[in-house]
């Protein structure tokens, strides 16, 4: 049997992890507003939820789940019962990332999401809604066999999509070496300009795929496909 979210002789923290578990389940989402009331007189209640991250509890705000309103939040999955005598031990908090830092990781990333290529200012062609670039922590395999987690620029679909990614260098490395040599070479020199220089055949469908469904069909009629 769970303690009572309400002892006021455990920590805050504790508190907050055994009212998740109790008042709002896995799943579902919550407010600071509720969260707050729940807790009256408590200071900064809403970083203990924080606390919780570096036990292996997930819990989602709008930038991981785009589902959510600015003001919500969702309890995903509970991690360490930190209520339970001897759970001390706090795994290392990754650093946070600034505002500078995230302006430099996004410019050097071409301002781009590098997992789709899209922009901000564009907009996602199935929703109309628009682009927002952050910085997401992707698990890399490197060639020499080592795993090493680096920052990358990502939209907020992408984000959401690729948390679980492993992304596999030596995989693309052991792949490049099976190319032919002119197949390598394009490859090295869209490397080396860090774009991929599309062919004219390649740029008609580019721009075909980006039309209005209503100019799509005029241009089928147009090519005789009715």
């Amino acid at each position: 049997m769970l303690p009572s979210w309400q002892d006021r002789n455990l920590g805050s923290m504790k508190r907050v992890a055994l009212w998740l578990v109790s008042e709002v389940g896995e799943g579902n989402r919550f407010t600071k507003e509720e969260m707050r009331r729940a807790f009256p007189g408590v200071s900064q209640i809403d970083r203990r939820v924080r606390d919780l991250r570096g036990f292996g509890w997930q819990i989602d705000t709008n930038r991981e789940d785009v589902t959510l309103a600015a003001a919500q939040q969702r309890f995903v999955v509970r991690g360490q019962p930190v209520w339970e005598k001897g759970v001390t031990s706090r795994p290392a908090h990754a650093a946070a990332i600034g505002a500078g830092r995230r302006r430099e990781i996004i410019s050097r990333d071409g301002n781009m999401c590098r997992s789709c290529g899209i922009a901000p200012g564009d907009s996602y062609e199935d929703t109309g809604a628009g682009v927002q670039l952050d910085v997401a922590r992707r698990k890399v395999r490197l060639p020499g066999g080592g795993t090493e987690v680096q920052l990358v620029a990502e939209c907020r679909r992408c984000r959401l999509g690729g948390r679980d990614l492993v992304a596999g260098a030596d995989n693309v490395v052991e792949k490049a070496g099976l190319l032919s040599t002119v197949d390598r070479g394009v490859l090295t020199s869209w490397i080396e300009a860090d774009e991929r220089e599309l062919g004219a055949l390649e740029r008609v469908w580019a721009e075909y795929r980006a039309l209005p469904a209503d100019a799509r069909s005029s241009v089928r009629s147009a090519l005789g496909l009715g």
